[in-house]
């Protein structure tokens, strides 16, 4: 199961185990730089604004579990209802293209709930040193759900013929972090 696996976490960074795995693919973007304000720290979670221009994202994060990588749930203004799950592990270089470099099958687990499975998919974008997983979720709310209530998230990723990747991210503080989050983007997003 992914507990067991996540116990034998290999000592690998985060960026060797996304070099070991930046073998594959390709699209197109540009990194922006995005102002953050409102910062505030819950236990092993922060909870902060992204903004650029007249846009902005509200960002719950966790960043204590790992120096070079970060989980984090991400809600835009005017679609607070549809936040994402990203995780991002730092490179040693600038990315010279943006594009999906791999779709591979992952799973996630918060503490003994039922393992989710579903597929990631890895990202860099130009100009950005950021190495990111996207998750295809179809129940994200019953994630943060348990996300707020829970220990640990696992997280685990295939990678063909060798031994899966395994993460496990801290929860402590995402509940405050998670609620601070959808309450900022609720409540400073466009009037209907």
């Amino acid at each position: 199961m992914l507990t067991t696996h996540s116990q034998r976490l290999s000592s690998l960074t985060g960026v060797a185990m996304v070099t070991a795995l930046l073998a594959a693919a390709m699209p197109a973007a540009n990194a922006a730089t995005f102002n953050t304000d409102e910062i505030a720290t819950h236990d092993h979670w922060q909870s902060l604004t992204l903004s650029l221009g007249g846009e902005q994202h509200y960002r719950a994060v966790e960043t204590h579990s790992y120096s070079d990588a970060t989980l984090s749930l991400n809600a835009t203004q005017g679609v607070c209802d549809l936040p994402w799950l990203e995780m991002r592990v730092t490179l040693e270089q600038q990315q010279g293209e943006s594009r999906a470099v791999n779709l591979v099958p992952a799973r996630l687990r918060v503490d003994e709930q039922p393992v989710i499975d579903t597929m990631a998919e890895f990202i860099t974008e130009r100009g950005d040193d950021g190495f990111y997983v996207h998750f295809y979720l179809s129940d994200l709310e019953s994630l943060m759900t348990d996300m707020r209530q829970g220990e640990q998230l696992f997280l685990g990723f295939d990678q063909e013929e060798r031994e899966p990747w395994y993460m496990t991210f801290s929860l402590q503080g995402a509940d405050a972090a998670i609620s601070r989050m959808l309450g900022q983007c609720e409540n400073n997003g466009p009037a209907a």
